[in-house]
């Protein structure tokens, strides 16, 4: 006998019940007109992802198992359909963890001819649905361990469902697709995992939903990074059943390019730009604008900010905006004003001297006696995004923040000044993978939004914040690979400042990243909430003190080492 099963990967949006619901119908009904006897769904897929503390309040627990019978009945004609969807339970502890699906006390419910069965996850994280004779096990992705494993073998199953809820995550497909089939060889089962796809606040979900053989042998994968309704067929045959997909590929198979920097991440260019686009068109879309504006300056990040919004929203809903001083040089003007017509967006220069000159007559007699520091450039990038903000007021589009991770990372920007805005899309992209990516960009238009969008001359030229005479980045900052490496080691990674030395990164570079680090976390908990795509990100993965002295023995370590001559 043959069962078609199918996994909806639904776009939802957090709260939106009834919205996420008409998704979900839609899918039931495509998926029963094509045959298909369980239709799975991932976590999130009615309540939306993540809930954060929006899944510990009962009114909104309360309203999903209202909107989830609401389904059950909609459902109803669609005769032999079994429909299996994960949300928060009203009858969980109110307070902390309370009703979150992925603490594992939330609910499971079962769709079928117009009944709905719920089971608290808290009870047993595994479910049995029997489908046409066949004994599925359903249970959440936080429940693929031993304890899971002897639960579906005890019970007799014969295919276990999971519903994943995994981010996306550099090198993320392949850890789950190889966690999955570790799993399933373990209990020597065949299974099938869900996943959501879109933007989420600060994370993107993928897709990419697959199934594997009981043997680990992957069956296939769902697209990644779109909707989609994905049908596998599971046939019984002596021993395990089989399971038959589309995309079939190697389990496991490496999505990206491994650096050779000692704490890289795969690093796959056409995916980390599939995901920045879908982050930011889902926020911004899903926030209720339809447009975007930025502050355009000729440098490296706000250009590929450009091409990214461009990419994501379409050239008519992109506003760029040129604030110049007395410093800006003319090829920053040339080349901004070249890349707003290789991309066919409205692009407006705005000179901002006669501004920052106010500000500092204005403040002269408090200034009397201090010479010109950081406060003057300080000025300039307060002015601008005070202009941003104003546009944005204005025009009813959202801000779009230009700066990157290694700039975030070492406080090389302004708070109220190059920091504003609503979205920040490079929030957790380094530097050099900036550059990377605007490489890979003018070579591919994946969007059909123009060919190399971005003049050669604003990659190659020297990074510079262009707030006094003849400034570039690393003046005061190590070198961008070098940077980067450090940050990557440190905060991506937990290695130690002795594993950073060790590696052959310099101890002067080390001591000062670390510190710049540790320092301008109260910049970060002010910044933008931006897309997550490495192992770990400012804002959702990454909290500190604000008042934090623990150096973490950098400078023990870093003065050891060229006292004993040994500083690379």
């Amino acid at each position: 006998m043959a069962l078609t099963l199918a996994v909806a990967q639904c776009n939802p949006v957090a709260g939106d019940l009834a919205g996420n619901a008409r998704s979900i119908v839609v899918a039931a009904r495509s998926a029963h007109a094509h045959g298909v006897r369980l239709l799975l769904m991932a976590e999130g897929a009615l309540a939306g992802a993540p809930l954060h503390d929006l899944a510990h309040r009962p009114a909104f627990a309360r309203a999903c198992v209202n909107q989830v019978q609401e389904l059950a009945a909609e459902l109803a004609s669609l005769s032999g359909l079994v429909t299996v969807l994960f949300h928060p339970s009203p009858d969980a502890t109110h307070g902390k963890k309370g009703g979150d699906p992925s603490t594992g006390l939330g609910m499971l419910s079962v769709l079928q001819d117009g009944q709905c069965m719920s089971h608290r996850l808290a009870d047993a994280p595994l479910v049995l649905v029997e489908v046409e004779g066949l004994r599925i096990g359903v249970l959440p992705e936080h429940a693929l361990n031993v304890a899971g494993c002897t639960a579906a073998r005890d019970a007799g199953v014969q295919l276990v469902a999971v519903a994943g809820r995994t981010p996306y995550r550099m090198g993320v497909v392949c850890a789950r697709e190889q966690a999955l089939a570790a799993w399933a060889q373990r209990c020597g089962l065949p299974c099938i995992s869900a996943h959501l796809v879109g933007g989420h606040d600060e994370r993107v979900y993928d897709g990419a939903s697959f199934a594997v053989q009981a043997s680990g042998v992957l069956a296939g994968r769902a697209p990644q990074f779109s909707e989609a309704l994905w049908m596998v067929q599971a046939q019984a045959a002596d021993g395990p059943l089989n399971l038959h997909a589309s995309s079939t590929v190697a389990v496991g198979e490496p999505d990206g390019e491994v650096g050779r920097a000692p704490y890289a991440q795969p690093f796959n260019h056409a995916e980390v730009w599939q995901a920045l686009v879908l982050g930011t068109r889902d926020y911004v879309r899903k926030s209720g604008f339809r447009d975007v504006i930025l502050g355009l300056s000729g440098g490296m990040d706000s250009a590929l900010v450009l091409a990214l919004a461009v990419d994501a929203m379409g050239s008519q809903q992109v506003r760029t905006v040129m604030m110049p001083t007395v410093h800006t040089a003319a090829m920053s003007l040339d080349d901004a004003h070249e890349m707003a017509q290789r991309l066919g967006v409205r692009h407006d220069v705005v000179a901002v001297d006669s501004l920052c000159r106010a500000f500092e007559e204005t403040l002269a007699p408090l200034f009397a006696g201090r010479g010109a520091d950081v406060t003057e450039e300080n000025i300039q990038a307060r002015v601008r995004g005070n202009l941003l903000m104003a546009l944005s007021n204005k025009w009813g589009a959202m801000v779009l923040a230009t700066g990157n991770k290694s700039e975030l990372s070492t406080g090389y920007c302004t708070l109220y000044g190059d920091m504003a805005g609503g979205f920040a899309p490079l929030k957790d992209v380094l530097k050099t993978q900036v550059y990377a990516l605007a490489n890979w960009r003018n070579d591919h238009d994946p969007f059909g939004t123009g060919a190399s969008p971005i003049p050669t001359r604003i990659i190659t030229r020297p990074p510079s914040a262009e707030l006094r005479p003849d400034q570039t980045d690393q003046d005061s900052l190590p070198p961008y690979d070098v940077l980067d490496a450090i940050v990557a080691g440190y905060m991506e990674n937990d290695a130690s400042v002795r594993q950073l030395l060790d590696s052959g990164l310099p101890a002067d570079a080390v001591q000062q990243v670390v510190r710049l680090i540790r320092i301008n976390e109260y910049k970060r908990q002010q910044a933008a909430p931006g897309i997550c795509i490495s192992r770990r990100a400012y804002g959702c993965d990454w909290r500190y003190p604000l008042v934090n002295r623990f150096a973490d023995g950098a400078q023990d370590a870093c003065g050891a080492i060229r006292k004993n001559g040994m500083d690379p």
